[in-house]
C-alpha cells in the first residue's frame, strides 16, 4: 500500500482507542457495535493483508499499483477519494475475499472474519464490495478506517489538516458521531503515539498477535486499552500462522508466481540436506525460502511487464526487494535469523548482488543455498518473457552463473542435484481450520491450476486442448466448491487445502 512498516500497528493502536471510547459514550455505529471494541485491532492489523490479491488489478487501473495506492489513501479530497473508490468494485472484492479467507484460515472469531469480508463499506452505502449501509456494516469496519485515515493524514498532511479530511468524510465513509468523538480525543492520541507508546503495541501485537491485551502501555497518557473479551484472548493466545499461508499471500502478487515461494523452500531445504546440514539448519532454510519474498510487496507489478525498460529508479526498487524483506520479516521476533538469512538472497559470490553487494565469506553458507534455490526455481517457472526451463536447460542455467562467479558451486550442485523428499521436517505446519471437505475434479484441478498463474479462459483453454466455454464451466464449478468469487481467493484456498500442485 505504499505505507511506512508501522502504519498498521500505528493504525490498530488508533482503532482500539477510537472503539474503546465509543463504547465508553455508549455510540451504536453499526452492527455487532459490541464486537468492536475486542475486534479493532485485529481488524486493522489484517485490513492490508488482501493487498496481493488484487495488485495486478491496481497496475491495470493506475499503471503503479503501490505508488497510486499510497497516493489514493494520502489524498485528502473527499470527492476525488470517492470517485476513485468507485472504480475500484472487483478490487475491493479480490481484496475482501482473500483478507476474510485469511481470518478463516487463522482461526479467528466470525466477526473478525466478516468486518474482513466488508473492509471498505461506508456509512452511506457507497463502499464496496457490497454496498452496505449504515448499521448494515459491522461497527469495527468504520473505526478501522477513521483509525487508518487518522494515521495517514496526520502523517501526511498534519492533524489540524488531517481533521478537516476526516471531518469532510462525516456520515458518508464514517458515521459522524464517531468523527466527533475521534475529533475530541485525536491530539492526546497522536501525541501518545508519537510518544513512544505503538513501539510497545507493535513489539506485543508482532512477537504474539493479539494475545498481548494492554496496550496502552508506556508513553500512554490516558488508561490502558480495556481488555479484550475473554474469549477472544483465548482464541488468540493459541493463534498460530502457519508461514505456508504468509508465503501464498506473498506470491498472490503477481500471479505466475503462484507457489513460487514455497518451491524455493522446499528446494533450499533439500539442498540444505544434500549439504549435510543438521536438521534445525535445513528448517531455517526453509522458513527463510518461505519468507524470501515479503519485499515483493514494495515493487510495482508493471516492473515485471515483458519488454518493459528499467529506468535507474526502477532497478534500485528491484535491489531493494530483500533489503524490505529483511525489514518486514524481523518485525516478527521469532524470525530474527530467517529475516536475515532471506536478505541475503539476491546476493552474488562476486559482489555483484543487491542489497549488501556482500561478497565471498561475507555470505553465509546457508544463504548460498537459499539464493542458488530461488535462482533455481525461478529458472524453472514460466514468466512473462521467459518460459519455464526443462530439468537439464535449467541446471546449464545456473552452471552459466557458478562459472561467472556468482552463485556458489557446492550450493548449486546441491539445489541441482537434491531431491526435496529427502529433506525433514519435525514441525509441520498446523492445518486450516477445519473445512467442509473439498474434491475437484481432475479437469477442474487443472483448468483451477491454468487460471491460478494469470492465464486467460482462452489460453488454458489452448494449453488443455479444450474450449474456453468448457473452461468456464469448469472454473464455475471449481469457485463454487471452494465458496469463492475470485482468482486469487479460490488460488488461495485450494493452495492451503492441498489441492493445486506446488
Amino acid at each position: 500500500m505504499g505505507q511506512p512498516v508501522d502504519h498498521s500497528t500505528r493504525a490498530a493502536w488508533l482503532a482500539t482507542r477510537i472503539a474503546e471510547a465509543a463504547r465508553a459514550e455508549g455510540l451504536a455505529l453499526g452492527r455487532d457495535a459490541d464486537e468492536a471494541h475486542g475486534h479493532a485491532a485485529c481488524v486493522a492489523l489484517l485490513r492490508w493483508s488482501g493487498c496481493t490479491a488484487n495488485a495486478p488489478e491496481f497496475s491495470v487501473l493506475m499503471g503503479d499499483d503501490v505508488g497510486g495506492r499510497d497516493a489514493m489513501l494520502s489524498n485528502g479530497s473527499a470527492a476525488e477519494a470517492s470517485a476513485l473508490a468507485g472504480t475500484l468494485g472487483d478490487a475491493a472484492l479480490i481484496h475482501c475475499e482473500v483478507a476474510g479467507e485469511i481470518a478463516r484460515l487463522l482461526g479467528l472469531p466470525a466477526g473478525i472474519e466478516r468486518a474482513m469480508h466488508h473492509l471498505f463499506e461506508t456509512w452511506d452505502g457507497r463502499g464496496k464490495p457490497a454496498g452496505l449501509r449504515g448499521d448494515a456494516v459491522p461497527a469495527v469496519v468504520f473505526a478501522v478506517a477513521l483509525a487508518g485515515d487518522l494515521e495517514i493524514f496526520s502523517r501526511v498532511h498534519g492533524l489540524p489538516a488531517a481533521l478537516r479530511h476526516i471531518a469532510e468524510r462525516a456520515d458518508a465513509k464514517y458515521p459522524q458521531a464517531l468523527v466527533a468523538l475521534a475529533t475530541r480525543h485525536a491530539a492526546d492520541w497522536m501525541a501518545a503515539l508519537d510518544e513512544g507508546a505503538h513501539e510497545a503495541m507493535g513489539d506485543a501485537a508482532m512477537t504474539s498477535p493479539m494475545t498481548g491485551p494492554e496496550w496502552g502501555g508506556r508513553g500512554d497518557p490516558g488508561r490502558r486499552a480495556a481488555r479484550s473479551a475473554p474469549d477472544l484472548n483465548g482464541a488468540l493466545a493459541a493463534l498460530h500462522t502457519p508461514l505456508e499461508l504468509v508465503a501464498d499471500v506473498i506470491d498472490l502478487k503477481l500471479p505466475w508466481m503462484t507457489g513460487l515461494s514455497r518451491r524455493v523452500a522446499e528446494a533450499a531445504r533439500a539442498a540444505g540436506a544434500a549439504l549435510g546440514l543438521d536438521e534445525p539448519a535445513q528448517a531455517r532454510l526453509h522458513r527463510a525460502g518461505l519468507l524470501h519474498g515479503i519485499g515483493r510487496a514494495s515493487v510495482p507489478n508493471a516492473l515485471w511487464t515483458e519488454g518493459r525498460r528499467l529506468g535507474e529508479a526502477d532497478r534500485e526498487r528491484l535491489r531493494l526487494m530483500p533489503y524490505w524483506t529483511g525489514r518486514a520479516a524481523r518485525r516478527l521476533t521469532a524470525l530474527q535469523e530467517e529475516a536475515e538469512l532471506a536478505s541475503f538472497v539476491d546476493e552474488r559470490m562476486d559482489g555483484s548482488g543487491a542489497f549488501r553487494g556482500a561478497s565471498g565469506a561475507a555470505i553465509p553458507v546457508p544463504a548460498r543455498v537459499l539464493a542458488a534455490a530461488a535462482a533455481w526455481v525461478t529458472a524453472r517457472t514460466a514468466r512473462p518473457g521467459a518460459p519455464a526451463l526443462d530439468v537439464d536447460a535449467a541446471r546449464a542455467a545456473l552452471q552459466v552463473e557458478v562459472s561467472a562467479g556468482r552463485l556458489d558451486a557446492q550450493a548449486t550442485a546441491a539445489v541441482c542435484g537434491a531431491d526435496p523428499r529427502r529433506a525433514t521436517s519435525t514441525a509441520p505446519s498446523p492445518a486450516a481450520p477445519s473445512l467442509a471437505a473439498v474434491t475437484l475434479s481432475a479437469r477442474e484441478t487443472e483448468v483451477l491450476a491454468r487460471i491460478a498463474i494469470g492465464e486467460s479462459n482462452k489460453e488454458a483453454a489452448k494449453v488443455l486442448g479444450i474450449s474456453p466455454a468448457t473452461v468456464r464451466t469448469h472454473l464455475e464449478s471449481a469457485f463454487r466448491k471452494l465458496g469463492c468469487n475470485t482468482r486469487a481467493a479460490a488460488t488461495l484456498k485450494a493452495m492451503t487445502m492441498g489441492l493445486l500442485p506446488v
